[in-house]
């Protein structure tokens, strides 16, 4: 059998490029006694990436001449591991490439659940829990309170809008298209939305958020959290799960210069990593499909055929072309 996979070739400066990508074939071994074969289904395709591309973070740099690192859900082909079955379904860090040769370490067995398989990123999975923690935990919202995400037509964004809407929030989402604020607004419930390539967000905050801000989900940082800063409310919490606007700068970005209304306004930031709570993703997978089977809860994969176009696809993440969670489908489920 024949693996093609993304070899990851430079370090990226500025935007990342196709030329830091190499496509490449090879044989796959036999099996070992203890091993598995994982054949790839569906990629995730996430903006943390463009820092495993290039410096140690929260786990260490992708090493250039390996295949580039990404979550996955697999379907297992072939089996010498006495946990895993053929046709089993599962998720790991499976790499951008078709087959995954893997001796069950870091693998997990997907448990049965009534949605789609695409729903395991698009609604659970990191995406899932990242909202979910994100805003329950750190944002702590409250009934009344004004909440406003920035990103919001993006995978993480999306979903804490609506989980918000639960809460009792008022909900203001920050995208850069109509399209997008259309779909936020009409589709999702968004009490409003901003398009802030068109509009003065300072003066749409002060429209929208005539209470000011209660809870900042931070996705973006930059000019964006500078911004929001000037409305946010005595008290108010900002949970930071991304800070976009600088992943693709060659020179630092200058840091927002009001920083002191942390101190004014007692404001709780905090940042925070998924893994943080995987102890308690059973709590959140219940909750979120719940939610969903109930109408209050919807997703929406931008899904790009092949493993082939990933690094095309990829691209979107940072050009704003995207809307919902990106995948790629490399095979099919069954």
């Amino acid at each position: 059998m024949v693996n093609h996979k993304w070899i990851l070739v430079a370090r990226p400066e500025g935007l990342p490029k196709l030329s830091d990508f190499a496509w490449r074939e090879e044989t796959i071994p036999a099996l070992a006694q203890g091993q598995l074969l994982v054949r790839s289904v569906m990629l995730s395709l996430d903006p943390a990436m463009r820092g495993w591309m290039a410096r140690d973070t929260y786990v260490p740099a992708v090493e250039l001449g390996t295949v580039m690192r990404g979550g996955a859900i697999g379907v297992v082909e072939a089996s010498n591991h006495c946990d895993f079955a053929v046709g089993d379904q599962v998720q790991g860090l499976l790499g951008w490439q078709e087959y995954f040769l893997s001796d069950g370490k870091g693998l997990a067995k997907l448990p049965a659940l009534p949605v789609p398989l695409g729903a395991r990123f698009g609604l659970l999975g990191h995406i899932g829990f990242t909202a979910y923690f994100g805003l329950l935990e750190l944002g702590q919202p409250k009934a009344g309170e004004t909440l406003v995400v920035s990103a919001a037509a993006g995978a993480v964004g999306s979903l804490v809008g609506q989980i918000g809407k639960i809460k009792g929030c008022r909900v203001v989402g920050i995208a850069g298209s109509d399209a997008k604020c259309d779909w936020l607004t009409k589709e999702l419930g968004f009490d409003a939305a901003i398009n802030y390539r068109t509009e003065n967000l300072h003066k749409a905050l002060k429209t929208n958020c005539p209470k000011g801000v209660d809870i900042y989900f931070e996705n973006v940082g930059g000019k964006t959290l500078e911004t929001v800063l000037n409305h946010m409310n005595d008290f108010s919490r900002i949970p930071v799960c991304g800070m976009i606007a600088g992943y693709n700068q060659t020179e630092p970005e200058p840091g927002p210069g009001n920083l002191f209304q942390i101190i004014v306004h007692r404001i709780k930031m905090q940042g925070f990593i998924v893994t943080d709570f995987l102890s308690r993703s059973a709590e959140a997978r219940q909750e979120l499909v719940a939610w969903h089977a109930a109408g209050q809860l919807q997703y929406r994969l931008d899904v790009t055929e092949g493993l082939s176009n990933a690094p095309t696809a990829f691209l979107k993440l940072f050009d704003g072309s995207n809307l919902g969670k990106v995948v790629v489908q490399v095979s099919a489920e069954n």
